[in-house]
């Protein structure tokens, strides 16, 4: 079968004031070829230019049908809605104005859905980090390629993928059943959407195939919703998308019902809470809500969720208001997870929070070594080199027998870690581990040339311990002291190497390296470029 006698798709593109976006994104649906039968733009009052490029483009493209909504809707949902009710064709497949469809996505997704017979077919997705081009895999390991779920209900791990971008839906399930997205302004409409299609039992087949690039533009004036976090408006709304769509998915399913609640504490949660910042007033907003969420769910869930999601669970339990230290609270929810010292045990001796809030770390001792939030910090140790500080943990390290350290350099766009020499590690007076450790920056970025990395290059930074038991850790770095202070390095291969070490947002260490005088203005450039979108979003 080739792809001129494919079942036909109806690909929903929705717009709202994205003008300059919204033509690359209805160009790359036009461009997948015969298989796509229309696509049906809908404007959803946009007060910019958005409605006259998409009335351009239909001029020119006999495929693309416009929708042009009187009034706006206040979010995602409704204008998907009206894409629906527009579409012709066998099946239906849904595409934001600021993302792109990949080429051969619409013939990948049918050419599964025929050979099994599924209302529900999805592929791979990437969240591509803009201007860098970096691509992070959404939900990685999740679905496995040619695989076919005769039930959700069989996979309740499922309820973790809440995109409805990356899936095709034949339209006649979607009509049968009655599904549809929550109307108006209803923030995290995927959630309830993919909610109700799990809940209708469809068989789902996966193709391995990249199917949808979603963009991030951090630096945007307007970031998109998922990224706009500053207001707790947010996070309440998203927290009542979650209730609703695990409500919707225990009254089909007590096992998806659950997942989606342990889903919750795995993942959401901890994503906020690791980003909750320094503003009293939003922290103390933030925890009353989370406090009273929380509270709602069974036992049984708590119990299923991994042993630092029930830590969290257990300090928002035994405290209404934040504790003193919150920011220690967060960078426990980072990945990887780092329990920051000091460390205090209970009367009986057991693994507690802190001293003034004695919250039992339940399960503790008994997590395997390469589970354990261990924190290391470094700090500069003269030219080309860091000291870290490798801190025990309530005694389980000093069970295994740290034997070395090894920095690892992972480029932030992806590719192959770079290693350094691993190096013996010491005993220190303070119960933990000290070492001297190669931090060689110049050579560094030589690699990352080769790796075809150009202009500016952006590592994340972090350490892997060998045990003498055979165990392994690896986690990132806690910057300490001068070790963020920016460096010009002279480079016999470049001249000149910026290097801008960096703590990210999860208090992790990071760094930019600019080789070279290209380099270097490339650097500056970008530098001015986020603080002008910055003051523009203020």
């Amino acid at each position: 079968m080739n792809s001129s006698n494919l079942p036909t798709v109806s690909v929903v593109v929705i717009a709202y004031n994205d003008a300059g976006l919204v033509g690359e994104a209805v160009s790359s649906a036009l461009a997948q070829g015969p298989v796509v039968a229309e696509v049906i733009a809908v404007n959803d009052a946009s007060s910019d230019g958005t409605a006259r490029v998409l009335d351009e483009l239909a001029a020119v493209h006999p495929r693309l049908k416009v929708v042009h909504r009187t009034e706006n809707s206040g979010g995602c949902g409704t204008p998907r809605n009206d894409g629906i009710a527009a579409a012709s064709g066998r099946y239906v497949l849904f595409l934001d104005s600021d993302d792109i469809l990949p080429p051969g996505a619409a013939d990948a997704l049918v050419r599964t859905a025929e050979e099994h017979s599924a209302p529900v077919t999805v592929g791979a997705a990437v969240r591509r980090e803009l201007p860098q081009q970096h691509d992070i895999p959404w939900m990685p390991g999740l679905h496995t390629p040619g695989e076919v779920i005769e039930r959700p209900a069989d996979r309740p791990e499922l309820v973790r993928d809440t995109l409805c971008v990356n899936k095709l839906y034949a339209r006649s399930f979607l009509e049968e059943h009655g599904l549809r997205f929550p109307d108006g302004r209803f923030i995290y409409e995927d959630f309830v959407f993919t909610a109700r299609v799990l809940a209708a039992a469809p068989r789902i087949a996966v193709t391995g195939e990249l199917v949808y690039v979603w963009h991030v533009r951090r630096a945007a004036a307007q970031v998109s919703i998922s990224l706009d976090r500053k207001d707790v408006g947010n996070w309440r709304a998203r927290i009542e998308a979650h209730r609703t769509a695990a409500g919707i998915l225990a009254e089909a399913s007590p096992e998806l019902g659950s997942a989606c609640r342990v889903k919750f504490l795995e993942y959401d949660l901890r994503m906020y809470l690791r980003e909750l910042g320094r503003d009293p007033e939003y922290q103390a907003a933030w925890w009353t809500l989370t406090r009273a969420y929380v509270g709602t769910f069974p036992e049984a869930d708590i119990e299923s969720a991994a042993a630092h999601a029930r830590w969290i669970v257990s300090v928002l339990r035994a405290t209404a208001t934040p504790p003193a230290d919150v920011e220690r609270l967060s960078r426990l929810a980072a990945e990887p997870p780092r329990l920051l010292p000091p460390y205090a045990t209970g009367p009986t001796g057991a693994p507690v929070w802190s001293e003034e809030l004695p919250v039992e770390l339940a399960d503790l001792r008994g997590l395997p070594i390469a589970e354990l939030p261990v924190t290391v910090d470094a700090e500069p140790a003269g030219r080309g080199a860091v000291r870290i500080r490798l801190h025990d943990l309530y005694g389980r390290l000093a069970e295994a027998g740290p034997v070395t350290a090894q920095l690892s350099f992972l480029p932030r766009a992806g590719g192959p870690p770079v290693l350094a020499q691993p190096v013996e590690l010491h005993p220190d007076r303070s119960g933990g581990w000290i070492a001297v450790l190669p931090f060689r920056l110049a050579d560094l970025a030589v690699t990352g040339r080769r790796q075809g990395l150009r202009r500016m290059q952006a590592w994340n930074v972090g350490v892997g311990v060998q045990c003498a038991d055979g165990s392994s850790v690896f986690t990132s770095l806690r910057p300490r002291g001068r070790l963020l202070r920016r460096q010009a390095l002279p480079s016999s291969r470049y001249g000149v190497l910026l290097a801008q070490p960096y703590r990210t947002g999860s208090g992790a260490l990071a760094l930019r390296l600019a080789p070279g005088a290209e380099g270097a203005l490339y650097l500056v450039r970008n530098r001015l470029h986020r603080a002008r979108a910055g003051r523009g979003a203020r």
